[in-house]
């Protein structure tokens, strides 16, 4: 009898901290259904994106690769660059080459990797497109900048609704619609990102006249927040137990880079634009059961990049020789390896290689056991200078096989974020 090809959900958060879920050590009940999946899977300790902010680890994500091999990488963010720089449509894709060898494929949710005519989802391998094109909008007037952004594939699309809700029930109508084909889901939540909004506060929506604002959220309406989206994940579930007579998919759950000002990210420090361990780890775990042994924990080193080479080795679909992976099977053997980040915004850069991580700030340099001290406080440079000298070293090999950083990547931030603690 023929195996049945795995259908896959890939459920990505935005800004979400490491410890907002109870499963990662949250003392909110904001996330019974995710801590559930958890429980049902296998969760990394040390789950990283590949960058602290957005555009860059849906890159990496794509194409299963260092997304600083493409131009688009390495802005922060990449809206700056509206219409002019994306995800180029000639270079394969996880969801490209799983559409190519018979998936039914779906994004809903957050594209923010280049803006039309030139680039978009349905250039990249979804047959299938709801959401958002650009970086966050509004949860009720789904508006960025005043300027409506909301499609279904290429047609623009108005509706009343709270954005949360409305993904998570497009989720479920893909899910129920999704016959024999195997598919993949790419269900990508612009939750609990900025402007902080739960289903009560469309007046707040009326409000704002920017989504960028410092003058809103506070801790409760973010993890109201989470709580939607939690639900809204249970009715995509609820969806997959009506077919499930057709296999159990293959879920992931992830954020795309650490959390924001109401986040929890303890023992961490840093948050979303750091490379501290606030920014860029977050909560990771897959679901498939009868293929994973629920209660599972990991410890060694995985990156977003990393779901791309397991998607398709779990698919029995080749990667594109002309795009070599640079990520790893997570579920195939541990690997021995390092980690790499480099950011524009003060000229970060890190590395991680077991217990040791190096991380330079503005030409500072530091070396952390960031098993031993996760709040990345004791700085062991000169105690520890072999290890240091030789993290250092590879992340210098490493950014020398990549493009250098263009000119017009430099970035700041358009508002303040003197609250931000750093090791200094």
């Amino acid at each position: 009898m023929e195996q049945r090809r795995p259908n896959f959900i890939f459920i990505l958060a935005d800004d979400l901290g490491y410890s907002d879920l109870g499963c990662y050590g949250g003392k909110d009940d904001t996330s019974p259904v995710i801590d559930q999946m958890a429980r049902d899977g296998l969760h990394f300790t040390s789950g990283y994106a590949n960058s602290s902010v957005c555009s860059p680890t849906r890159f990496a994500l794509a194409t299963g690769r260092w997304q600083h091999r493409l131009r688009g990488g390495a802005d922060e963010p990449l809206s700056r660059h509206s219409g002019k720089i994306g995800l180029p449509p000639e270079h394969s894709t996880f969801a490209s080459l799983l559409r190519d060898s018979g998936y039914r494929t779906a994004l809903i949710g957050k594209w923010h990797l280049g803006q039309p005519p030139d680039f978009g989802p349905r250039k990249s391998g979804y047959q299938h497109f709801f959401g958002h094109r650009c970086g966050a909008v509004d949860y009720f007037r789904h508006q960025y900048g005043g300027k409506h952004d909301l499609w279904k594939d290429e047609t623009e699309i108005f509706m009343t609704g709270y954005l949360t809700d409305l993904l998570s029930e497009m989720a479920a109508d893909f899910v129920r619609e999704s016959g024999e084909e195997p598919f993949l889901l790419s269900l990508h939540y612009n939750a609990p990102h900025w402007p902080w909004e739960t289903r009560s506060h469309e007046a707040e929506a009326q409000r704002i006249e920017s989504i960028v604002h410092t003058d809103g959220g506070s801790l409760d309406t973010y993890l109201t927040m989470i709580r939607q989206m939690d639900e809204g994940i249970g009715k995509v579930l609820e969806a997959v137990d009506e077919v499930s007579a057709r296999g159990e998919p293959l879920v992931v759950f992830t954020s795309d880079n650490g959390g924001e000002r109401f986040s929890n990210m303890w023992p961490l420090i840093g948050q979303k634009m750091d490379l501290m361990e606030g920014g860029i780890r977050v909560p990771c775990f897959v679901r498939w059961p009868g293929r994973v042994a629920a209660r599972g924990c990991r410890r060694d080193l995985v990156i977003t990049m990393d779901w791309v080479a397991t998607f398709l080795a779990a698919a029995d679909v080749a990667p594109d020789a002309s795009y070599p992976l640079d990520g790893v099977d997570l579920l195939g053997r541990p690997v021995d390896r390092a980690l790499f980040w480099r950011m524009t915004f003060r000229e970060q850069k890190a590395a991680r290689r077991g217990q040791w991580k190096y991380l330079s700030i503005e030409g500072d340099e530091f070396l952390f056991d960031v098993e031993a001290d996760p709040r990345e406080r004791a700085n062991l440079r000169y105690r520890e200078q072999r290890a240091f000298d030789a993290l250092r070293s590879e992340h210098l090999a490493w950014e020398a096989g990549l493009p250098p950083i263009p000119d017009d990547a430099k970035y700041s931030l358009p508002y303040s974020r003197s609250e931000v603690a750093h090791p200094r």
